[in-house]
């Protein structure tokens, strides 16, 4: 049995329409400290008012490593405290998240320091997108 292969055209609103579905769609975010979240703009504010200066790919990667482990924090950590598994069993949780956190952070800034600034500004423009 021969298989088609169906080719539709891609309309130039897709983006449009994808992130208005986005917008509906189920979504869990977390919350972070008020000083986390005045260093986000921060960051975010410099990058977009001068994409140009050379230092900002190491502050954009400082402060995904930052929201990661909020992040990680909020949805591991917490639920752990809440659960009341003890004082080993959250410093167990912590040392394993820690070694996750370091590592995601590595990778991420290998990628994020070599951005030119249309790619920082694309992961600038996502990052407020969550907020």
């Amino acid at each position: 049995m021969a298989v088609k292969t169906v080719k539709t055209a891609i309309p130039a609103a897709k983006s449009t329409a994808a992130s208005a579905s986005a917008k509906a769609e189920p979504s869990l975010r977390f919350y972070h400290s008020k000083a986390l979240r005045e260093k986000t703009h921060s960051v975010l504010s410099a990058l977009e008012s001068n994409p140009d200066h050379a230092q900002h790919g190491e502050a954009m990667a400082d402060l995904v490593a930052e929201l990661t482990e909020a992040g990680m924090d909020y949805y591991f950590m917490k639920p752990l405290k809440l659960a009341q598994v003890g004082f080993v069993g959250e410093q167990s949780a912590r040392l394993g998240m820690s070694g996750a956190v370091k590592l995601i952070s590595s990778v991420s800034r290998n990628y994020i320091v070599r951005m030119d600034k249309t790619q920082l500004l694309v992961v600038a423009r996502y990052i407020r997108e969550l907020a």
